[in-house]
């Protein structure tokens, strides 16, 4: 691509558009920015981006962009059917995303993994392991620094191991990674991509690009990731708990790999089904590239788990506080309720993504779960779910901090408080993290029950 002959448009000054940006000036190229709502840290980004020569479009005037730039680059957090990039695609001009960006200057050897949930832990599981093993590894793309801030300071025997969600995939096309990983399909963001049959697809994009040198590493349990198998030209490795693959699977309460006994299950740091299927992941991974046994098994025993994932946070009057803000769609709540092991209070409750939420008050029912706090902007939505499907053990509030108020009365001694919200977190916060760190604080900091 001559950077010096296009003109762009980069829309929504997130990290990974801040990082296009900067790119994209930095070669010479001309650089518009876009951002429909400004907030005090954008319009500090945006600033800077102005002082290094990019120039601000208001948003009476982006259709005259849409004339005049040759390329649109669009944030992962504007929809594709967002009126900017479909005015784009029927002037018939090209529309990418940050990934898309990055995949064409990658040297890196890439490792990408998508799915709907598990993505962090086994990108953050597989930077471990190879860094332990002796690379140069960096866990990038939804998970940390945006991959193009990484593309230079990557050589050709280096790891990119990088994060794909599926926002990015509706601007991603050309990344071919060296091992694509799916970790397993149910329902979530559906208020943007419509139906299953989108959000199937869109996951399915980054093993179809992949050629016969390459490796898919699918989810043999997933019924969904297992159909992908006929889908792409790669070399296919699946792992799962309860067939014997041609991968990695569990026998005898072992991890193993095509017949080479592993380790102990139990020889991991963290718990929960989930978790195995993680290191399933990443012992398939690693096989494949031909990794070091011992150090593999050294580094994914010592993997201490992710944060806002079934994270402790405090033990207060013998009362266990569990962040799980990353929890936002119902499989990974249920997941998480899996691995508790002590009556449980939960706190449910965000923003909507267009779930049905009767199936995780089934779940619930057949749990440690004793109380559900309800609470956000989907309250109302969550009640109306566990009416219907006759779970009666419930509150109802307004915000986060009223429900860890609750949560404090209902919790006795030898239980737990879980945040696993089954939703996102755009009605009180920014993201998850900031979620996350905000429940924290309402423990640590103990809010007063009277």
């Amino acid at each position: 691509m001559y950077f010096r002959g296009q003109k762009f448009l980069v829309a929504g000054i997130s990290r990974s558009g801040e990082s296009s940006a900067r790119f994209l000036l930095a070669r010479g190229a001309k650089v518009f920015i876009y951002d429909d709502i400004i907030s005090p840290a954008i319009r500090a980004a945006m600033d800077v981006l102005i002082s290094e020569g990019a120039v601000e479009v208001t948003s009476s005037a982006y259709a005259q962009s849409v004339e005049e730039c040759d390329i649109l680059v669009l944030s992962p957090g504007i929809p594709i059917d967002n009126p900017l990039p479909v005015a784009f695609r029927r002037a018939g001009k090209l529309i990418i995303g940050e990934e898309e960006l990055a995949s064409y200057y990658l040297r890196a050897t890439a490792i990408a993994v998508t799915g709907t949930n598990g993505k962090t832990t086994v990108v953050s599981m597989t930077d471990k392991m190879l860094k332990d093993c002796g690379y140069n590894s960096c866990a990038c793309g939804n998970i940390g620094e945006p991959t193009l801030g990484k593309v230079e300071k990557l050589g050709f025997d280096d790891f990119a191991v990088i994060e794909i969600s599926s926002f990015q995939l509706e601007t991603l096309s050309s990344l071919r990674p060296h091992i694509a990983v799916v970790t397993n399909i149910t329902e979530d963001h559906l208020n943007r991509h419509y139906n299953m049959e989108n959000y199937i697809f869109l996951k399915s994009r980054l093993v179809r690009n992949l050629r016969e040198s390459q490796y898919a590493v699918l989810n043999y349990d997933d019924g969904r990731v297992r159909a992908f198998a006929s889908l792409t030209r790669a070399r296919v490795v699946p792992f799962s708990m309860h067939e014997k693959v041609d991968g990695a699977y569990i026998e005898d309460g072992v991890f193993m790999y095509r017949g080479e006994r592993l380790f102990a299950c139990g020889d991991l740091a963290v718990g929960g089904v989930h978790n195995i299927y993680n290191a399933l992941a990443c012992i398939a991974i690693g096989c494949i590239l031909g990794l070091d046994r011992e150090k593999m098994k050294d580094s994914l025993s010592s993997f201490k788990g992710v944060k806002h994932r079934i994270e402790m946070v405090a033990e207060l009057n013998g009362v266990a506080y569990i962040d799980d803000s990353k929890g936002t769609n119902v499989d990974a709540t249920l997941k998480a309720v899996e691995s508790m092991s002590q009556p449980t209070v939960i706190l449910l409750g965000g923003n909507d993504k267009g779930y049905d939420y009767e199936p995780l008050f089934k779940g619930l029912g057949d749990s440690r779960v004793i109380h559900a706090v309800l609470y956000g902007e989907n309250r109302y939505k969550l009640l109306s779910a566990a009416v219907g499907c006759g779970y009666e053990n419930f509150s109802l509030c307004r915000t986060m901090k009223d429900a860890v108020m609750l949560a404090k009365n209902y919790a006795r001694e030898g239980q737990c408080v879980l945040l696993s919200p089954a939703s996102s977190s755009f009605d009180e916060f920014s993201n998850f993290e900031a979620r996350g760190d905000e429940f924290a604080r309402l423990v640590t900091d103990g809010i007063k029950v009277v």
